[in-house]
């Protein structure tokens, strides 16, 4: 997630600077770049176990199987019964198992549920950061990249 979010902001910085904004502006534009990074990533890691394979692209549960505990896993890890966490633990821990019963856990726990509203609350801060920006057709697309990172499923 944070390497997601350091290029999002690393981008919108060096736009700010080839625009000649003042440091004001640019410092508003990386907030609104790391502010986005960190929702894509989130929204990411919600689709690896609520995605669709053929519309994502790409094997639901791959970054369980890498053992990258994501941000779904962690809601888990804190709120599941001791059995559930030790499945998800081993899973983590082998990287295999049962993927359909940890995707299961993972959205009975209310943990797809939990992550969205992170993501959603990151892009009102994207949101806001881009407030101080006068009214443009590059704001107005700062703010439509906004709805498509937090409304996608690929």
């Amino acid at each position: 997630e944070r390497k997601t979010a350091t290029l999002f902001e690393a981008g919108a910085r060096i736009a700010a600077v080839l625009a000649e904004a003042s440091p004001a502006i640019e410092h508003r534009c990386a907030q609104y770049g790391a502010a986005l990074g960190r929702a894509f990533q989130i929204v990411d890691d919600m689709l690896d176990y609520s995605g669709h394979t053929e519309v994502i692209g790409k094997r639901l549960g791959d970054d369980l199987r890498e053992g990258k505990v994501t941000l779904p896993l962690i809601h888990v890890l804190r709120n599941a019964a001791p059995e559930q966490r030790e499945l998800v633990v081993r899973a983590v821990r082998e990287g295999n198992g049962d993927f359909r019963a940890i995707a299961r856990i993972v959205s009975d726990n209310g943990s797809i549920d939990y992550a969205g509203r992170l993501a959603r609350r990151e892009i009102e801060q994207a949101r806001q950061a881009l407030s101080d920006l006068p009214p443009s057709e590059h704001r107005d697309s700062l703010l439509h990249l906004l709805a498509f990172a937090i409304g996608r499923d690929r």
